[in-house]
C-alpha cells in the first residue's frame, strides 16, 4: 500500500492540464492551496490588525486582491479567499487558523475548488464571449463575481486585458473549461 496517494487534477490526471489555442493559454492551476477567511462577530479590526503578518499584507477591499506568496481576494463584506503555493502551503487552513486564532473562521477550500489561468493577446474577445462582466476595464489586482456558463466564478486580473485567473467550484470545472475551450477556438 502506498504512504500517499498522488493528488488528482479535476481532469483525473497527476499533472496540469495547458491549452494553447491560437493566442491563448488556458492552464489549469491544482498547484495551489485554498481556504476561506471570515472575520467572526465585532472581530474585523483585530483580524485587519494581524492580516499583514499572517499573510504579508493588509486585507484587500471590496473587489480586490492582496499579497504575494499568500494572497487573499474579497468575496464578500469581511469574507475572503486565500490562496498560497500549495508546495509549501498543503496545510494552509491550519497555517491561517494559527495565525489569526480566534478573530477569524476558517475553512480548507482547496478541494472544493478549481483555478484556470488564462492568457493572451485575445483574452479581452474570449472573456466577452463569456460573461458579462467588463474585463477591459480590470486593472491588476482587481476581483470580479460572476456567471460563465451559469457558473459562479471569480476572476482576478492579473495583468490588464491579458492574464486573469478564474476560480470556480471543482465540480463545475469541467463545463467551466469546455466554455473556455470553446470559445477559444470559436476566436481563432
Amino acid at each position: 500500500m502506498a504512504d500517499r496517494l498522488p493528488p488528482l487534477t479535476v481532469f483525473g490526471k497527476t499533472t496540469a492540464r495547458v491549452d494553447r489555442i491560437g493566442t491563448l493559454s488556458i492552464a489549469e492551476r491544482p498547484d495551489l492551496a485554498l481556504a476561506s477567511l471570515a472575520a467572526r462577530l465585532g472581530r474585523l479590526s483585530s483580524l485587519e490588525a494581524v492580516a499583514p503578518l499572517v499573510l504579508g499584507a493588509s486585507l484587500p477591499g471590496v473587489s480586490r486582491v492582496a499579497g504575494d506568496t499568500i494572497r487573499a481576494f474579497w468575496t464578500g463584506p469581511e469574507q475572503w479567499l486565500v490562496e498560497a503555493p500549495h508546495a509549501t502551503h498543503e496545510d494552509l487552513a491550519a497555517i491561517l487558523k494559527q495565525g489569526f486564532g480566534a478573530d477569524a473562521s476558517v475553512t480548507e477550500q482547496s478541494d472544493g475548488w478549481c483555478a484556470f489561468d488564462i492568457a493572451g493577446a485575445a483574452m479581452p474577445d474570449l472573456m466577452e464571449r463569456l460573461c458579462a462582466a467588463d474585463t477591459r476595464a480590470m486593472a491588476q489586482g482587481d476581483v470580479l463575481r460572476t456567471t460563465i456558463e451559469h457558473l459562479g466564478c471569480f476572476i482576478i486580473c492579473e495583468a490588464p486585458a491579458s492574464s486573469f485567473r478564474l476560480w470556480c467550484a471543482r465540480s463545475s470545472a469541467l463545463s467551466l473549461h469546455h466554455a473556455l475551450v470553446t470559445a477559444a477556438v470559436a476566436l481563432s
